[in-house]
């Protein structure tokens, strides 16, 4: 990694802001054990970094589990992931973004560390392979401070899908350590043996 990458400061950015409408009910509050997921998220990336948020639309800023958190609110609406990663770009420019997803049940300490420690000096993304498809997996991934312009050309071209984006970039891609790690839960049946329960 060159000099100037490993200088550059990494924060956390974690997706709080989704509408959980396949769930029917928010994934940031659902539980594992005496915690919620986003909580487990939260504090899994504040052991390795410097500073994490929880990216939020404004109506769930107020929200009891979401406020306990430093937030970074979306300035942009109806982009889906893509609104929270320019929300997050615009707010703290100079600095990389771990975007992690708050739905990722098996993710971990082994994952995260991974990701960080291999991260590119000069792509401008970092992100694991699907172990289901061998695509880029764009919610656990380090998105660098000069990727930004290259989020905003995609958008403008009506591109919102965060895949799409790294799809048709020059990113960097990993093998997860952990195959599993970045299974998430989108509906009711996906809870069926996973650590999560309903909140």
């Amino acid at each position: 990694m060159s000099s100037r990458r490993a200088a550059t400061p990494v924060y956390g950015l974690v997706l709080a802001g989704g509408e959980s409408r396949r769930m029917g009910r928010d994934k940031a509050k659902l539980r594992r054990g005496e915690d919620s997921q986003l909580s487990y998220v939260v504090n899994l990336l504040e052991a390795q970094l410097e500073r994490v948020f929880v990216s939020t639309r404004s109506e769930q800023s107020d929200d009891s589990e979401r406020s306990r958190f430093a937030q970074i609110v979306d300035r942009f609406s109806d982009m889906g992931p893509v609104a929270g990663i320019l929300s997050a770009m615009a707010e703290y420019p100079d600095v990389d973004w771990l975007v992690v997803a708050c739905d990722l049940p098996n993710i971990d300490e082994a994952t995260i560390c991974y990701l960080l420690e291999h991260r590119s000096a000069d792509k401008p993304f970092t992100a694991f392979s699907s172990t289901h498809d061998g695509l880029p997996e764009p919610l656990c991934a380090v998105y660098a401070s000069n990727s930004a312009d290259i989020v905003r050309a995609f958008v403008d071209e009506g591109i919102h899908c965060p895949r799409k984006i790294l799809i048709r970039s020059d990113s960097h891609l990993l093998t997860q350590p952990n195959p599993r790690s970045l299974d998430n839960v989108n509906t009711p049946d996906d809870l069926q043996g996973s650590v999560l329960a309903a909140p």
